[in-house]
C-alpha cells in the first residue's frame, strides 16, 4: 500500500484524476499525519479538519458529475498565516491579531480554491514575516524534521517543515527578504520567489510592500512549477502586478527534468562564489555547478560589487515600510485591543495594545524604520539604500548580458541551534545574506536541494532576470535529475 502522504503533489494529481483516489482519502491521510507528527515539528498555528474535508468532498462531487478540474485539484496545501483566508483565523504569527478571522480571501487564496487545491490550514512564522529561524513567532517555534533541535528557517518555516514532515505535499510562502528559499534550503525541500509582482499581494498581511513576494514551497520542481502557476497572474486588485502572464513554468521545469542544459549560461557571482559560507555549503555549492556543466551548461564568472552593500540596504528599506504598514494596528480597527477600560485615552489604548501584541523584533524593526524616516535622516538612510537598491539592479542587469541565469549558495550556513542567535540579530540577519539581492532588485529566484554538510540539507540557490521564471525552473529541476533525492530521518 503506497503512503498517500508520500507522494508528490503531481502524482497525487494524476491518481486524482483516475480516480485511483479520492480527494476526501488523500486529505484524511495527510490530516492523520498532522495529527501523527505535529507535537514534534509545529508547523501549524490552525488545522481547518473540517473546512478541508469539505473542500476535499466538493472536489471529488465536481468529478463524480464529469466537471472539469485542474491539474491539482483534491491536492492538499499548507498556507502561511500571513495569507488571508475567509472565515481561518490568520495571525501573521503575532498576538496582536490573535484570534481574526478575515471577511475575505486573498488573490491567490481565492485562485487556489478555484483550482480545487485544498486547504489543511495555517503555518507558523516569524511575526509579520520578520525573522529567519520561526523563533520569532507569537506561538513558539516551529522545529526542522531533520534535527529538532533545529530551526526551520524563516519566515516562512512553518510551511516548509509542514512539507519536509510531510504533512503536505504543497505549501505556500512569501518572500521579503528570502522567507521561502532561505527555509526551503535548510530543509530539504524547493522554494521559489516569483518575480515581483507576478503573484498578487492582495490579501497578504503587509511586512514590506515593495519587496514582499507569495511562492510555491514543495518537495519537487515540478509540484512547485504547478503551484506557482495557479497563483500567478495579473490581478486588478494590487497595484504592483505586473499585466503579464505567468511564463510557462510547467513545461520548462519538464524540459530541464530531462538532464539537458545545452547552451544554458550558468553566472558564477564572484561575490558568492561560496565565501563566508560553512565548508560543507561551499563544497555542496561547487558539487553542484559541476553537477550542472555535466548536464551541458557553461559558466561564466560575473561580478556583482553592489551585492555587498545589499543586507545593510534591505534592513534599511524592509523596516521603514514595515513602521508605515504596521501603524494600522492599533487596537481600534480589528485584533487585540488593551486598557480599553474606560479609564485610558485612545492613545493609551494604542500604547497598551502594541506594548502587549508586539514581539521584541517587530518592535526593533518599527523603532529602526521610524528613525531612518523621520525628518533629517530620511536622505541619509532610506534614501541612500534605495540608491544602492539601483546599483544592485545595474549589476543583475549586467550580469544577465553575460549569462542566463546566475548561482549562488541558499545560504551561508545549515539548519542553526533553536535559541543560538536570537540574542544576536546581526548573526541572525546574516541568514539572508545571499537571497536578498534578488528581492531587492525584484526577479525570481529559487532554492533546490544540493546535498547534504554535517548530516543537514544545503540548497542552491538558482536567480533569473524579472518575468524570465521558467529559466530558474529549467535549472533547478536539471539538478534535481542529477542529484539524489533527500529524504528526512523518521520522526
Amino acid at each position: 500500500m503506497t503512503d498517500v502522504t508520500k507522494l508528490t503533489a503531481a502524482e497525487l494529481g494524476r491518481k486524482l484524476a483516475a480516480k485511483e483516489l479520492s480527494a476526501v482519502e488523500v486529505a484524511t491521510a495527510h490530516l492523520d499525519r498532522i495529527d501523527a507528527v505535529e507535537g514534534k515539528v509545529h508547523a501549524f498555528l490552525h488545522v481547518d479538519r473540517d473546512g478541508a474535508l469539505k473542500a476535499a468532498k466538493d472536489v471529488d462531487d465536481a468529478r463524480a458529475k464529469g466537471e472539469t478540474t485542474g491539474p491539482l485539484a483534491g491536492v492538499p496545501i499548507a498556507v502561511k498565516d500571513v495569507i488571508t483566508t475567509k472565515g481561518v483565523p490568520t495571525t501573521a504569527g503575532s498576538k496582536i491579531l490573535e484570534g481574526w478571522r478575515p471577511p475575505y480571501d486573498a488573490t491567490i487564496m481565492t485562485r487556489m480554491r478555484e483550482a480545487g487545491l485544498v486547504m489543511l490550514g495555517k503555518t507558523n512564522m516569524d511575526e509579520f514575516a520578520m525573522g529567519s529561524s520561526t523563533e520569532y513567532s507569537a506561538y513558539g517555534p516551529t522545529y526542522n524534521p531533520w534535527d529538532t533541535t533545529r530551526i526551520p528557517g524563516g519566515s516562512g518555516g512553518g510551511s516548509a517543515a509542514a512539507v519536509a514532515a510531510y504533512e503536505a505535499p504543497l505549501a505556500i510562502g512569501t518572500d521579503t527578504g528570502g522567507s521561502i528559499r532561505q527555509p526551503a534550503a535548510v530543509t530539504g525541500t524547493v522554494g521559489a520567489k516569483p518575480t515581483y509582482g507576478g503573484t498578487s499581494r492582495y490579501g497578504l498581511v503587509a511586512f514590506s510592500s515593495s519587496l514582499d513576494t507569495p511562492g510555491p514551497c514543495a518537495r519537487t520542481v515540478e509540484d512547485a512549477a504547478l503551484l506557482h502557476a495557479i497563483i500567478g497572474g495579473h490581478d486588478p486588485r494590487d497595484s504592483t502586478s505586473i499585466p503579464q502572464p505567468v511564463p510557462d513554468v510547467v513545461a520548462a521545469a519538464r524540459l530541464g527534468a530531462t538532464g539537458d542544459l545545452s547552451g544554458v549560461r550558468l553566472g558564477l557571482v564572484k561575490e558568492f562564489a561560496g565565501d563566508g559560507a560553512e565548508p560543507g555549503v561551499a563544497a555542496a555549492y561547487r558539487e553542484s555547478v559541476d553537477a550542472l556543466v555535466k548536464l551541458g551548461a557553461e559558466v561564466v564568472e560575473v561580478s556583482c560589487p553592489s551585492f555587498k552593500f545589499a543586507l545593510p540596504a534591505y534592513y534599511l528599506i524592509a523596516p521603514s515600510e514595515c513602521s508605515s504598514n504596521l501603524a494600522r494596528f492599533d487596537g481600534v480597527r480589528f485584533g487585540l485591543r488593551s486598557g480599553d477600560d474606560g479609564k485610558h485615552s485612545l492613545e493609551e489604548v494604542m500604547q497598551l495594545t502594541r506594548e502587549e501584541g508586539f514581539g521584541a523584533e517587530v518592535k526593533r524593526r518599527i523603532i529602526l524604520g521610524t528613525y531612518a524616516l523621520s525628518a533629517g535622516y530620511y536622505d541619509a538612510y532610506y534614501g541612500q539604500a534605495q540608491k544602492v537598491r539601483t546599483l544592485i539592479s545595474r549589476d543583475f542587469a549586467q550580469a544577465f548580458e553575460k549569462a542566463d541565469v546566475l548561482v549562488a549558495p541558499t545560504t551561508p550556513f545549515v539548519a542553526f541551534p533553536l535559541g543560538s542567535r536570537t540574542s544576536d540579530p546581526y548573526q541572525m540577519y546574516l541568514a539572508d545574506l545571499y537571497t536578498i539581492p534578488s528581492n531587492l532588485y525584484g526577479g525570481p529566484a529559487i532554492s533546490v536541494p544540493a546535498g547534504l554538510s554535517e548530516g543537514l540539507p544545503v540548497g542552491l540557490q538558482i536567480m533569473a532576470p524579472t518575468m524570465a521564471d521558467d529559466r530558474m525552473y529549467r535549472v533547478a529541476a536539471a539538478l534535481e535529475s542529477a542529484l539524489p533525492p533527500l529524504t528526512p530521518p523518521a520522526l
